[in-house]
């Protein structure tokens, strides 16, 4: 070996070494227990999932509640109707995971129930919300962790948002089960804490509820006199939405089917069901407590920490030091587990898309931990840039939240209301459920309408715009991935010329392709690394037998099924990929033994094309010693940095490795041009 390589095995050594102990052993897609070890069942799911809505009751109340004024008893109305609307969606997201049970949430709900073109719109729309929720929970948190620290401090607050960024993106590369694990007792203790509040304070102020009855009666007749019956609502609507943060968590759940325990479903719906009354129980118990304790706001001071305040002021100054400082605590850091929702779905909604080719195909691959590596780390990079940009401003940052998410509510719902009236004579209880996704259409068009005209002007319009950049760039990449389609298109009319060989073969040989043929090993070999079979793969196959002519008599063909974001759906799933893989090369072997040669074909399972073949390459080569690699690399009419970007170079990853490790592969271009007769040899394969 030379020096070099030497070096470089020793690198490779070193980062293999700094990965392990940073993200983790990689996790063997071939045992059968892996899908169930890392899939979460219903609490962990609420855990990671219902920690984004949880989250929302140490501002959505306190913002509802602020902005009804002097008429603060209006806020009983308010808390229903939030509570109403939690149910609502809640239910009709629970209609939605039945629909759908692979998952995909409003994306896929559009895509399939409205337009492939609606469910980008939707999609990416929650791509913008599930980055604003990273970036809102965790510049929250530092706002709080921060408040109780000395004022000094404060100079550090944005690097430490930094740090708890970066600390989450490892947990996340780690595993999905991983992440919710370690932040779990940080959710259980807040869950503990806000439940003794909310009951404490309700329990302990039993005798004042027909006062706060008589004072709700009080306000409402003095808010109609004030502003007028409509002036009234209007401030009701406006409080109920800048409470509209609650909900932005409910949709997460139909979005993370795949990380869920067998059967999903179930496991899906029972999660909803833990989200939903835990959100509704706190946002309406919180509102209560502000009014049975007469909270009015403190400056510097949240809300929830005066109503804190309040409660323990006649207890043992030490416990009730103790609980409110505990309390408080587990506030700001639940806020750094509300994040989680973003890392969990985000990714898995990007995926789903590059899957159905808006963004590039490189944000559905799977690491090694089985997790959408790529995914998150754009999500983490583009949340870093929006701390950066907004220094943590959470007041800016919250205007720009909350808005896009009832894009895709809406989406949804009326995706939903069309599906069940097109199938009303075929379902019996369609009605039911149109009524169900009927009334959240409804209250989400208004959420939405309210909350864009609230917000338009004191920086909402910047939301709508950066999704409206980031559709207009899906609709060009799609348009390009169409292109490039239309141009490797041309390429399968080879496989119409490949047809005649395999239908031969099933004739001669009805046994299959395990024919007892004689073959000299040490003959020359031509190892073809082939992607399926398709036109691509028979493009470069014909193009060796018209360049190399009888030189080898061998042929071995060589896939590796990839397991992505799109398949990787449990054991099941693995084993269909594992056939199909399988099928693929065997038509190939089918081919070549119809001419006299021959052939072998080799399928393997992974999450990574270049690291399975490494590992592949050298026992095929030690089989066959005399033996040459072949690759086929798309070669676009012209080079240009969205080619770069939206396309895999693999074969020449492939063909850096093999030099290391000493084994000779020759590159085949597969050229793409508008008029390509003159690059496709279909007669090369028609003799020996």
């Amino acid at each position: 070996m030379t020096k070099r390589a030497e070096n470089k095995n020793a690198d490779l050594s070193f980062y293999a070494r700094l990965k392990k102990l940073l993200i983790g052993d990689a996790l063997d897609i071939h045992d059968p227990g892996v899908f169930h070890s890392i899939s979460l069942i219903a609490f962990f799911a609420w855990v990671g999932l219902g920690a984004d809505g949880l989250s929302s009751s140490c501002y959505g109340p306190e913002e509802a509640f602020r902005t009804l004024g002097a008429h603060k008893f209006l806020s009983i109305g308010v808390a229903l109707a939030s509570a109403f609307t939690v149910f609502i969606i809640a239910t009709s997201y629970s209609q939605i995971i039945e629909l759908f049970p692979q998952g995909g949430g409003g994306y896929f709900v559009a895509s399939k129930l409205l337009s492939p073109g609606w469910g980008m719109v939707s999609g990416c729309a929650l791509l913008i919300d599930y980055v604003l929720t990273i970036t809102v929970s965790i510049a929250s948190g530092a706002d709080a962790i921060f408040s109780f620290l000395p004022s000094g401090w404060h100079y550090y607050k944005i690097e430490f948002a930094v740090f708890i960024l970066i600390l989450l993106t490892f947990l996340n590369l780690r595993g999905v089960k991983e992440s919710v694990m370690a932040l779990l007792p940080i959710f259980i203790t807040f869950v503990i804490t806000h439940l003794f509040i909310i009951i404490y304070a309700l329990a302990a102020n039993v005798s004042n509820f027909g006062a706060i009855a008589a004072s709700t009666v009080n306000d409402i007749n003095s808010a109609k006199t004030e502003l007028g019956f409509g002036g009234m609502i209007w401030l009701m609507l406006k409080a109920y939405t800048m409470g509209a943060g609650t909900y932005t968590g409910i949709e997460a759940v139909s979005n993370g089917i795949p990380v869920l325990r067998e059967p999903k479903v179930k496991t899906a719906k029972i999660t909803m069901r833990y989200m939903a009354f835990s959100l509704a129980f706190t946002v309406v118990g919180i509102l209560f407590a502000y009014l049975l304790y007469d909270v009015s706001p403190v400056n510097g001071k949240t809300l929830n920490a005066v109503l804190l305040e309040k409660i323990v002021a006649s207890w043992p100054l030490k416990i009730g030091y103790a609980f409110l400082l505990v309390t408080l605590i587990s506030e700001a850091m639940l806020l750094f587990v509300g994040a989680q929702a973003g890392f969990l779905d985000g990714p898995r909604v990007l995926a789903n898309m590059a899957i159905d080719r808006w963004f590039p195909t490189k944000f559905a691959i799977l690491s090694d931990r089985l997790v959408t590596q790529n995914g998150i780390l754009i999500m983490s990079g583009l949340s870093l840039f929006l701390m950066i940009y907004t220094k943590c401003q959470v007041s800016f940052l919250i205007v720009l939240y909350s808005i896009n998410v009832f894009v895709t509510f809406l989406l949804s719902q009326l995706g939903m209301v069309k599906h069940w009236w097109e199938v009303r004579n075929s379902e019996p209880a369609w009605k039911k459920k149109l009524i169900i996704n009927g009334i959240g259409l409804v209250l989400t068009f208004v959420i939405l309408v309210s909350v864009t005209i609230i917000k338009f002007h004191e920086g909402g319009w910047l939301t709508l715009l950066i999704t409206g950049s980031l559709i207009a760039l899906a609709y060009y990449i799609k348009r390009h991935y169409n292109h490039t389609s239309k141009m490797i298109g041309q390429l399968s009319r080879l496989l119409s010329a490949a047809d005649h060989d395999l239908a031969s073969f099933d004739q001669k040989y009805p046994q299959g392709i395990n024919i007892n043929d004689k073959f000299d090993k040490n003959a020359r070999t031509a190892v073809l690394l082939v992607g399926g079979y398709n036109g691509m793969g028979l493009h470069a196959l014909f193009n060796i037998v018209k360049l190399f002519g009888d030189s080898f008599k061998n042929y071995v063909f060589l896939r590796v099924g990839i397991l992505d974001a799109g398949n990787f759906k449990g054991t099941s799933e693995l084993e269909k990929l594992t056939q199909y893989a399988k099928s693929e090369v065997d038509k190939y072997v089918k081919v070549m033994k119809n001419k006299g040669y021959h052939a072998e074909g080799i399928s393997v399972i992974g999450t990574d094309v270049v690291e399975e073949t490494i590992k592949a390459a050298p026992i095929v080569a030690e089989k066959y010693p005399n033996s040459i690699f072949f690759g086929g690399q798309l070669i676009f009419p012209e080079d240009t940095y969205l080619t770069k970007m939206l396309h895999n170079y693999t074969a020449f990853i492939i063909q850096r490795k093999f030099y290391y490790l000493g084994i000779p592969i020759v590159i085949m271009p597969i050229r793409l041009m508008e008029q390509i007769d003159r690059e496709i040899p279909v007669n090369a394969a028609q003799s020996k």
